[in-house]
């Protein structure tokens, strides 16, 4: 009689960890929606008011994480009609956020940039509404999951890789965050606060467009 043997369980590897993470900080970093509120934010508000909503577009970028995960780009897939809702709604809300941006070019700063006390939650809270508002990144990361991770995952594994995706998004928004809050940046960004603000606006409008195209 052939002895019993344990099934050995899955483990994700180096190879697989520096995978996720190279492919996942190259799509945070690439020109998005995301990205290009949270330096608009550094520049305009600086730290206090810019890291909270980097945090919270961090935050709610790894829900759609979590979505993939639970299969909710599955849902997507066998009923195109949601994603089209959803993503013509987020196409809609980018387009109202372009438009802030655009009006507020030609108004000054507000004299406390950091703003009261009860800013950074609502910031947070601004932040996470503003990456839900895009479906896009649930497909991108079941894409990535399954392309990384070829294989059924168990519940350790895939709080591993939740983990993972939280912890480089926190990352590369709070460093962005941070970087474009210093004071020689946000020195530039008041000597061309109109300029800059257009063209954020002028971005904004342009994805938020595209996404209501893609539907």
């Amino acid at each position: 009689m052939p002895p019993i043997t344990k099934e050995r369980p899955l483990s994700i590897s180096l190879q697989e960890t520096l995978t996720l993470l190279s492919a996942l900080s190259l799509a945070i970093l690439s020109p998005g929606p995301a990205i290009i509120a949270t330096i608009q934010a550094a520049f305009a508000h600086g730290r206090e008011r810019a890291l909270p909503y980097g945090l919270g577009l961090a935050t709610g970028a790894s829900l759609w994480c979590l979505a993939a995960l639970f299969g909710l780009a599955v849902l997507f897939r066998l009923n195109p009609a949601l994603l089209s809702g959803m993503m013509i709604f987020g196409g809609c809300y980018l387009l109202w956020f372009a438009w802030r941006l655009w009006r507020g070019a030609t108004q000054p700063l507000p004299a406390a940039a950091q703003g009261p006390k009860h800013g950074a939650w609502r910031g947070f809270l601004g932040g996470i509404a503003l990456n839900l508002s895009n479906p896009k990144p649930a497909l991108f990361y079941a894409t990535l999951i399954l392309s990384v991770f070829p294989r059924p995952l168990a519940g350790a594994e895939q709080a591993a890789i939740y983990a993972i995706c939280l912890g480089t998004e926190y990352f590369w928004y709070a460093l962005v965050a941070v970087l474009a809050s210093t004071g020689a940046m946000r020195l530039r960004y008041f000597a061309a606060k109109f300029w800059i603000d257009r063209a954020c606006a002028v971005a904004m409008a342009l994805l938020g467009v595209l996404l209501i195209l893609e539907h």
